[in-house]
């Protein structure tokens, strides 16, 4: 009866040691905590990303600097050329401004004409792929 009583005692101790492991076991929670300019950054990335063309295509670059000048150039060159596209390129330290996309050099040669009255520094490029 004392050999049966004594497993009785070391079943329920087992049991007892499982499920208070269960019970108090803990659940894992993550919480990312994300700087909210990292999500302004990956927009401009992607817009900048879209406005690359892989094509043969002609571009102006009116702008080579910092990136807050480059987008208040960006943003003045739209003012006064609106039928004219055009995009920030960051090519490390700097940024550019490219505008247009021409297929041929008698198309961004004329454009370049208007360009160059409000930009003096505007250069015709063709991007490489």
């Amino acid at each position: 009866m004392k050999k049966l009583q004594k497993h009785n005692l070391l079943f329920f101790l087992i049991l007892s040691t499982i499920f208070f492991v269960k019970t108090n076991a803990q659940e894992i929670k993550t919480t990312v905590n994300q700087d909210p300019k990292f999500e302004q950054i990956l927009k401009e990335k992607r817009k900048i990303n879209v406005g690359l063309a892989s094509n043969e295509a002609y571009k102006i670059q009116i702008f080579y600097g910092n990136s807050d000048d480059s987008k208040k150039k960006l943003q003045e060159f739209k003012k006064e050329f609106k039928e004219i596209d055009g995009t920030i390129v960051y090519t490390n330290p700097n940024y550019k401004v490219w505008v247009g996309n021409f297929e041929t050099r008698i198309e961004v040669e004329k454009a370049m004409l208007e360009i160059k009255k409000k930009y003096p520094t505007a250069l015709i490029i063709k991007p490489s792929k």
